[in-house]
């Protein structure tokens, strides 16, 4: 049995005489600055220990001299002892406790004055003031030199505490410590026990070790002998049944012998591959020649946990019904085509072939289009278990690959917890938010996603904390994102992307009238008896008072109008209130938006263009002024850096072509251009606004207004060409809620339409442009 050094507070201060409660023990001496685990069962000894926890918890503690005697008086134990503090009592079954003690002084004891229910006595504290001096540092050394040679030798020392003893200054506690760990016998230790001068405890401690490491080195060379001639299985079943005997011997344990076989048979049954178990059934072996005791255990014990009860070969069948996953996909979502026929595509190659790999896709598209929502309905599709990881604002690698067992508290990465969590090993695995990832002094989880998100070598993911590889080939990952810009370019290599762009001003009554209605009318504790919706007051809700790609603002608008009639039903009204374009402001107030694309148009010098952002497609207008002045350019806006550069780029071309496009040559020269993009307190950036800005300094400066119903997008260069832009399908989308009719983009953005699903098209005229001055012939009106 190990025992630790026990640092007592300065504070403590003991008295030279006082009179306390003896406990008699047997086969153990317990020497002053360690802790150790008593067994205690005889009727006096549980009083006293009871008596002591009321008290001041401090007792004294001596060895008995003949460890036969049952009911042991005051002429059966010896005369010096040790002062102890009780820590801790843990009752077992059997009506005996276990209690944790701390050694704090020796003790000489006096006369007894008490013999029941236990023994009681004067006692004297034993003082230890001899100093340090070369020839004892000299001897210290030594004794730390054969210790550690000892640690070597003996299978019942652990290098630990041979680590921890080099780092003791005071020889008596040096001594102490050796001689308590050591297998010597009882008179032994109490003659260490009851010599006071350090430097002679010294002398002692060090012959004991000289012997003992001969010992040892004699019963290594016999015991391989031995080895030699005794096959593997029999040496170990020899060296359980010595363990066990052992422990019976120290007292120790039926409860830990139940828990290790517990743990071998969960063992049996999980299906670890071979690495796995091989890793386990070690940390196992080293688990059940540690004692209960030890810091290490519960480590140990809880790293055991999870490896046998991750899920190594438990997975659900996936329901390979396509007719099924199609019907269960078109109830949770409307249209998002594309994606659909994605899953479908997966069932049906894996109904041809089994042991497929596991997809990794990335759901892009503004917030609210139901890209979450989306990954249940593929889990309840295929039948298979779902869980949602958010990796907004991770910036600790350890969140996706775990901590080092060396840390306190280490924990195996989210990735592994979840796969613990659900118990299976081919759940839909979402990771939300893929995009905003951060990074900092703690790693990069970007980074770390790698391994995780390559069908090629996440076959054998290594966590931190497990340090053996895990399958996630079978998972079906599913990552989320508002944005691919922030993702990493190694890591976006790696996803399928799949575009969300988000929905039409029809699609979203058709939306809420099939999802959002009856969601809220459940939520809010009404029926379709108390409230109705008419699509004109849907179209006057999506219009006037949200403004967004996707679908949240419209169902928080729905569930005012839902609290507002729950209210009334509450109140008594039972009238059932259907509600028409008319009613609106009475449940959502004023409206928040309104149309201005024609009243902003009408004067030269206004252009729309269309615009891409983290939520969805924009319309964007662009105002440009003139003024006296020598000449300057003024930019306001919240513009960055590139849309500055393309304003600069636009004013120098129009000054470039002034005469082909009637225009004064020296305007510039009396005439101040200001630019301005209205929504000031919004950050703008990006080259697409090129063609708008250029159009909208020819209008002004041609005093020819823009169309009312057109807008543009495009990148421009010095000479005059038209480059093409991304987030086409965003861009069309924003133009057909804000009522545009025609749309001009750059050539070679043409293959970009034929991905916009028709009905998206309808009632659109697109223009597509090579050069800036077909822009003009467009775009602006021919009356001055």
């Amino acid at each position: 049995m190990e025992t630790t050094l026990l640092e007592l507070p300065e504070e403590q201060e003991l008295e030279q005489e006082e009179c306390l409660p003896i406990l008699p023990v047997r086969g153990t001496v317990i020497f002053p600055g360690l802790t150790i685990t008593l067994l205690v069962g005889r009727p006096g000894s549980l009083k006293l220990v009871d008596d002591a926890l009321i008290g001041n918890k401090i007792v004294g503690i001596v060895a008995l001299r003949d460890q036969e005697v049952k009911e042991p008086g005051q002429d059966d134990v010896y005369s010096v002892g040790t002062m102890v503090e009780i820590a801790k009592r843990q009752k077992l079954r059997n009506g005996n406790i276990n209690v944790v003690v701390r050694g704090i002084a020796r003790i000489r004891i006096g006369e007894y004055i008490q013999a029941e229910p236990y023994l009681k006595a004067q006692v004297e504290v034993i003082e230890e003031e001899e100093k340090a001096n070369e020839q004892i540092k000299a001897k210290m050394l030594g004794i730390k030199e054969l210790f550690l040679q000892t640690v070597e030798l003996a299978p019942y020392l652990s290098r630990e505490l041979g680590i921890a003893l080099l780092n003791i200054e005071d020889p008596g506690k040096l001594a102490d410590l050796v001689a308590s760990n050591l297998e010597i016998s009882l008179e032994e230790k109490q003659l260490i026990l009851e010599t006071i001068t350090v430097e002679e405890r010294l002398d002692k401690v060090a012959n004991i070790l000289h012997r003992e490491k001969d010992t040892l080195q004699l019963s290594q060379k016999i015991q391989s002998e031995i080895k030699e001639g005794m096959g593997q299985t029999s040496r170990e079943d020899y060296l359980r049944e010595r363990i066990k005997a052992i422990r019976r011997e120290l007292g120790e344990g039926e409860e830990q012998g139940l828990e290790i076989e517990e743990l071998r048979e969960k063992l049996a049954q999980a299906g670890m591959p071979e690495e796995a178990r091989t890793a386990t059934e070690k940390e196992l072996g080293r688990l059940a020649r540690m004692h209960p005791s030890a810091a290490e255990y519960t480590v140990s014990r809880t790293y055991l946990d999870w490896l046998i009860e991750l899920p190594w070969s438990n997975r659900t069948e996936d329901n390979l019904d396509i007719d099924r996953a199609q019907q269960i996909l078109d109830e949770d979502h409307y249209d998002l085509d594309k994606v659909k026929k994605r899953i479908l595509e997966y069932l049906a190659v894996r109904k041809l072939k089994s042991d497929m790999k596991g997809p990794i896709l990335c759901l892009v598209g503004p917030p609210g289009v139901g890209k979450t929502s989306l990954g249940r309905s593929i889990a309840r599709a295929l039948g298979r278990k779902f869980i949602r990881m958010s990796l907004g604002g991770v910036r600790d690698e350890a969140e996706i690959r775990g901590h080092r067992r060396t840390y306190v508290g280490a924990l195996p990465g989210r990735i592994i917890q979840g796969l613990r969590k659900v118990e299976s090993n081919n759940p839909v695995f979402m990771l939300d938010e893929v995009d905003k990832i951060g990074i900092d002094f703690r790693g990069d989880p970007s980074s770390a996603l790698l391994e995780v998100l390559d069908p090629e070598q996440n076959n054998s993911f290594s966590d931190h904390y497990l340090e053996v590889s895990f399958d996630l080939s079978r998972v079906m990952f599913i990552t989320t994102a508002n944005v691919l810009d922030t993702i990493i370019p190694a890591l976006r290599d790696r996803m399928e992307v799949l575009e969300l762009p988000g929905y039409t001003d029809e699609e979203k009554v058709l939306i809420a009238k099939k999802h959002l209605i009856p969601k809220q009318l459940h939520e809010n504790g009404i029926t379709e008896e108390y409230l109705q919706f008419e699509d004109d007051a849907l179209r006057l809700i999506i219009s006037f008072y949200t403004k967004e790609a996707g679908l949240r603002n419209l169902e928080r608008e729905i569930a005012t109008v839902c609290r507002g009639v729950a209210k009334e039903v509450a109140e008594g009204k039972t009238d059932p209130v259907t509600l028409t374009a008319d009613m609106v402001p009475r449940f959502l107030g004023p409206a928040k938006f309104f149309p201005e694309i024609a009243e902003r148009t009408s004067e030269p010098g206004v252009a729309i263009g269309l615009a891409w952002t983290a939520t969805g497609g924009e319309i964007i207008f662009i105002e440009a002024g003139k003024m006296k002045g020598s000449g300057n350019q003024l930019l306001t806006g919240s513009l960055g850096e590139v849309m500055k550069e393309s304003a600069k780029a636009a004013l120098s071309y129009i000054r470039a072509k002034a005469n082909e496009l009637g225009i004064p040559e020296g305007f510039y020269q009396e005439s101040d251009i200001h630019i301005h993009v209205p929504a000031g307190a919004i950050p703008k950036d990006g080259p697409s606004a090129g063609i708008t800005i250029f159009t909208a300094l020819a209008s002004l400066l041609t005093s020819r207004p823009v169309k009312n119903d057109i807008a543009m997008t495009g990148e421009i260069t010095l000479r005059g060409a038209v480059l093409p832009v991304g987030g086409i399908k965003e861009k069309v989308l924003a133009a057909k809620r804000a009522g545009i009719k025609k749309i001009i983009l750059p050539i070679q953005n043409q293959k970009d339409i034929e991905d916009i699903p028709t009905h998206l098209k309808e009632g659109l005229d697109f223009n597509f442009v090579e050069v800036m001055e077909e822009v003009i012939d467009l775009a602006l009106t021919n009356s001055q």
